[in-house]
Parts: structure tokens; C-alpha cells; sequence
């Protein structure tokens, strides 16, 4: 089993369990809520972090399976070589914004929000820890196009 496809079933884990809590938090909050009349404290901003989790995780994911919108009607114009020049010029791009933006970008937000000691108000968790995904996801989709890129020859 190829490294890349161990990566992605990891992946693919996390984000069917990540979704799978949301969906229980949600009912349990339904329940609390309308069913006890006591609302739960917590669940509604857990659903948040594990959406935040779930969209940028799944974006990285989404990225390595090259399932992303894209419009491809001016590529589909060129000659096969002109579309594998293109396509690197496209995955060296991707690879420049997800280093810059996510992964250096993430790390000093995490850094950032660890040296203050910021937390969540009503978990209580480090928001370093819920910020850590945008770093992650950088990681993986420098790692997937790096892959690609590879891959074009």
C-alpha cells in the first residue's frame, strides 16, 4: 500500500468520525434543548470546532483526490504536453499558497493563540489545539501536490 493512499484513509477516518460526533452533538443538543428544556452548554460551540475541522480537513482532502471545483474548459484547448506544463504551473501555485497562507500562516496563528493562552469559552479547550487543523491542512495539500506534481511525468 502506497504512502499516499495510507494518508488518504487516514484522512478519510478522521473526517467520517469528525462527522459522526457532529452529528450526535447536534442531536444531543436537539434533545437538551427541546426535549429537557435544559439546553447543553457546550454542544453548540463543539459543533462549531468540528466544522471548522470537517471544512478544512476536507479541503485537503478533497484537494488529494483532485475532486475540487475547477474549471478546465481553456485547459481541455491544449495540445497534452501544454496540459501538463499547465497543470504544474496550476500545482505549483496551490503549493505556494497552501505553504504560505495555511501552513506558515496556521503555525503563527496556533503559536499566536498558545503564547496568549487562549481558550475556548465553554470548553474550555486551547484554541491553539482547534487552530492546529489550518497548519495540518497545509501540510497535507503541499504533500498531495508535491505528489501530483510527481506524478505528471
Amino acid at each position: 500500500m502506497k504512502f499516499r493512499s495510507k494518508v488518504d484513509k487516514v484522512l478519510e477516518v478522521a473526517l467520517i468520525t469528525i462527522l459522526s460526533v457532529m452529528v450526535l452533538n447536534v442531536l444531543w443538543q436537539v434533545t437538551t434543548r427541546f426535549i429537557m428544556g435544559n439546553p447543553s452548554s457546550f454542544t453548540d460551540e463543539l459543533a462549531r470546532y468540528l466544522m471548522i475541522w470537517l471544512g478544512v480537513l476536507g479541503a485537503a482532502y478533497v484537494s488529494g483526490k483532485n475532486m475540487h471545483v475547477a474549471i478546465d474548459i481553456l485547459p481541455q484547448q491544449f495540445s497534452l504536453e501544454t496540459q501538463k506544463k499547465f497543470r504544474f504551473v496550476v500545482f505549483s501555485m496551490v503549493i505556494l499558497f497552501a505553504f504560505f497562507a495555511f501552513f506558515i500562516g496556521g503555525l503563527r496563528l496556533v503559536y499566536i493563540t498558545y503564547t496568549l493562552n487562549q481558550y475556548s469559552p465553554g470548553l474550555q479547550m486551547p484554541l491553539a489545539a482547534i487552530y492546529f487543523v489550518i497548519p495540518l491542512s497545509g501540510l497535507l495539500i503541499v504533500y498531495y501536490k508535491i505528489s501530483d506534481i510527481l506524478n505528471l511525468k
